[in-house]
Formats: structure tokens, sequence, C-alpha cells
């Protein structure tokens, strides 16, 4: 069986960016946007945090926002539901994940399955859920990374999209690790899978990932200290 194939080519992809923190990944996006290599646009950003460092990105680039907070719901599937009507509204092709720290119940999960994509600070099935760099340094690991990937219900086990590592140094601390990740990999790796999806090139189908027309058996690795910045 092969997978479904893609929508309109010309029309710019619909994207709903969904965020807590500084928006270094949603910056990365517009910044692929506007240099042509993603063909997307942000149709709305939302967060569930007020003081979101992304949300000043956002309204920078004229962006429509919004800004759920979860103290006004009494339980996280109703905050949730109401989540997805008010992304659902903007009719979004794929649903980004860009350091939401928030985990999402099935409600939401189920409503987007296979729009819905992440990006996850490790190499991915290693080191699921949070304190990935702190992990991975206890651990002594030698290459630390990032993953993207769908989001199904448990959390972080999604199909993976694309992988990339760097190499940990001696002095390494969970903060210069993390701040190294974010600008060589994560804000090079998230734009690239995004715009792998957008071109049809990649696509979930029952549960897998497809690249090309085929099944993908091996989640591509790009090392991203051989690989100059963008």
């Amino acid at each position: 069986m092969t997978p479904p194939t893609t929508t309109n080519a010309d029309a710019p992809t619909r994207l709903v960016v969904v965020l807590s923190g500084r928006g270094r990944n949603l910056e990365a996006i517009l910044e692929a946007i506007e240099h042509g290599r993603l063909h997307a646009r942000v149709a709305l950003v939302v967060s569930n945090r007020p003081s979101a460092g992304g949300l000043r990105i956002a309204r920078h680039a004229g962006l429509p926002c919004v800004v759920l907070n979860p103290s006004g719901f009494g339980d996280r599937e109703s905050y949730d539901r109401a989540l997805a009507a008010r992304v659902a509204a903007e009719q979004p092709d794929f649903v980004v994940l860009a350091g939401y720290m928030r985990i999402l119940s099935s409600v939401f999960v189920q409503q987007f399955q296979g729009r819905l994509v992440n990006i996850h600070p490790s190499l991915l099935p290693r080191y699921r859920g949070l304190h990935t760099h702190e992990r991975a340094l206890d651990n002594g690991d030698t290459r630390h990374g990032a993953s993207i990937h769908f989001v199904i219900d448990d959390l972080d086990a999604g199909p993976l999209i694309r992988q990339g590592s760097i190499a940990v140094r001696a002095d390494d601390t969970a903060d210069t690790l993390a701040d190294r990740l974010m600008q060589r990999v994560e804000q090079q790796l998230y734009p690239a899978a995004l715009a792998e999806l957008t071109n049809g090139r990649v696509q979930w189908h029952n549960g897998r990932v497809w690249r090309d027309g085929q099944l993908q058996e091996h989640c591509p690795h790009a090392d991203y200290d051989s690989l100059a910045p963008v």
C-alpha cells in the first residue's frame, strides 16, 4: 500500500505553532519561510503562558497570537478540548509543537494525529520526557541530539521523521549543551523536517512514516558537527 498523494502544492502549507517558551524554534521556522526554504505560512501561534518569549517573536512578525491559560480550566482534558477547537479553527495542515511544556491528552492528539509534530531534545528513544541534557551528561554520552517525530498518545514515542546530533564536549554543562544543541541542531533540523512534510517527501500513513513513497525503515540522522550553519 502506498501513502496518499499530497494536495495543492502551490498553496503554502498552513502551520499552527504551539509553544510555551522563548520561541527559538519558531524564529528558525519563520526565517526558513522568509528565505524560501520552507513553503509554508504560520496561521496562528498559541501559548499556555502569557509571558512566553515566543509570543513576542510572533507579534513582532505580525502573526496572530492566542494565549490559553490552563488556570481557567477545571482539568487537562477540558483545556485540551478548548485548545483543539482554537487550533482546528485555523484549518492547519500541520500543528507544530515548538517547546510546548504540557503533556497533551488523547483528546487533542487523536484529533490531529498524522498532522501533529514535535521536536524533542534527545536522540529518541533515549531520554523520553524531561531533563534530557542532564541525563545525557550523567550517562557519559559522547553524542547528543534532537528528534523530530509525529505525536501519538505515548509520550515522545511517535514515529521518527528525522534526527541530528553533535558531539558532547568534556567541559559541557547541561546549559551549554542545551544552547549548542538549539543553535547547531534544533534550529536547522526542525525547518528541514517541516520542509519535507510540506513538499510531500515525508508523510504519515497508517501510523508509519513514508519517505519518497517508500516506508521509512531507518530515520535519517545528520551529524551537525560536519555541516555548516544555514
